[in-house]
């Protein structure tokens, strides 16, 4: 459903006009005013009001999550200059993330240094749907893969240095990391009666340290 235009003498009457042309309520629009309007010297010569309303997408229409999310990502690809294949599963529910997998095609310069590129372009994704849905959807976004490679890798790192933490009774600083996986290995080892861990640092250079809990 496409927006529609409409001129009345006050904003109000405006968007109740367009409400009842397009048959929908205020939480299924996006209202825009263009003017607003203007009365004249006694009445004379005033200027109408004028608004934009938009229909939000909806399942109904077939503007389903899933299919806005790919289009936000191709569109995005396009505008990198990048070709690749978008494939889009999950978000059965709203406890589960919708999951965005690219690959075919040169990927390299979507992943950067660390994945950085990969973290800054989940978050453009996520900030994009949530203005274009009005409302918080997660979006996991992935390269070829890689971020369920880097994953595991963090994960057996991470195991790896606890065991060491634990044998030597001393705290290890790992190298800096990206949001994402720092998070990866908070989680490691979030259960872990012996260790604790705790991000340090600012910006580009935060970084995660395993350290032993404290013995009573």
């Amino acid at each position: 459903m496409e927006a529609l235009e409409v001129s009345a003498k006050t904003v109000e009457e405006a968007v109740g006009l367009a409400l009842n042309e397009l048959n929908l309520t205020r939480s299924e629009v996006e209202i825009e005013v263009l003017q607003e309007g203007k009365t004249g010297i006694l009445g004379w010569r005033g200027e109408d009001a004028r608004v934009r309303v938009t229909p939000l997408p909806s399942p109904e229409e077939g503007g389903n999550v899933a299919a806005i999310a790919r289009e936000v990502v191709e569109k995005l690809l396009s505008l990198m200059e990048v070709d690749a294949t978008v494939q889009v599963s999950g978000g059965e529910d709203d406890q589960s993330p919708l999951s965005i997998d690219v690959s075919n095609g040169d990927l390299g310069v979507l992943i950067g240094r660390r994945g950085q590129t990969l973290a800054s372009l989940q978050y453009l994704v996520n900030i994009i749907l949530g203005r274009k849905l009005k409302s918080g959807v997660r979006v996991i976004v992935d390269v070829a893969g890689y971020r369920k490679r880097r994953d595991e890798e963090l994960q057996n790192m991470t195991l790896r240095v606890a065991e060491l933490v634990k044998s030597t009774r001393r705290s290890i600083t790992l190298e800096p990391m990206p949001a994402m996986e720092r998070r990866v290995v908070h989680l490691a080892l979030r259960d872990d009666p012996e260790l604790a861990t705790q991000s340090v640092g600012f910006g580009d250079s935060r970084k995660v340290v395993i350290y032993p809990k404290r013995q009573r």
